[in-house]
C-alpha cells in the first residue's frame, strides 16, 4: 500500500506520508492551509487533505478550523437600540393569510388530481366499449356536417 503514489503541486506523496500528514493536521491546531503550505510550499490545498482522509479511513467529521474570531464579550462595547414604536406588526395576519393560501391550493390540487383521474377512467371505459361492442363511440374529428 505505501507504493502508491499520487502527484500534486509537483510533488510526490506515499501512502505513510499521506498519513504522517493528516496525522499531523489532527494533532496540531494549525489549519488545513497551513500544513498543506509547510509540506507542499503552496497555499491554496483545494481540499485534497479532506480525500485523502476520505480515501484513507479518517473521520472527517472532526474540527480542523481554528475559529476566525476570538470570543471575548468583555472587550466589546455594548449597544443601546431604541424600539420602534409606529411600525404595526401583520406577521401574525400574514401567517393566517398564507396559512389560508396554502390550504385552497392543496385543496385545488386535489380537486386537480381528481379530475384527471376522472378523465382517465372515462377515457379507458370507452376504449373498453369500442373494442367489446365493434362500434365507434368518439366523435370523428375533421368531419363535414
Amino acid at each position: 500500500m505505501d507504493k502508491k503514489i499520487i502527484q500534486k503541486a509537483g510533488k510526490y506523496f506515499t501512502e505513510a506520508e499521506k498519513h504522517f500528514i493528516i496525522q499531523e493536521l489532527i494533532s496540531t491546531q494549525c489549519t488545513k492551509v497551513e500544513i498543506w503550505e509547510k509540506h507542499t510550499g503552496e497555499e491554496e490545498e483545494h481540499g485534497q487533505l479532506l480525500r485523502w482522509m476520505k480515501q484513507l479511513g479518517y473521520n472527517t467529521a472532526i474540527k480542523t478550523r481554528r475559529p476566525n474570531i476570538v470570543s471575548n464579550f468583555n472587550y466589546m462595547p455594548k449597544i443601546k437600540r431604541e424600539k420602534v414604536v409606529n411600525k404595526p406588526v401583520n406577521k401574525s395576519e400574514d401567517t393566517f393569510e398564507n396559512l389560508q393560501l396554502k390550504k385552497r391550493i392543496a385543496e385545488l390540487e386535489k380537486q386537480l388530481k381528481s379530475a384527471e383521474l376522472k378523465a382517465i377512467a372515462f377515457s379507458t371505459m370507452v376504449d373498453i366499449a369500442e373494442k367489446e361492442f365493434k362500434i365507434p363511440i368518439r366523435k370523428k374529428l375533421n368531419t363535414k356536417p
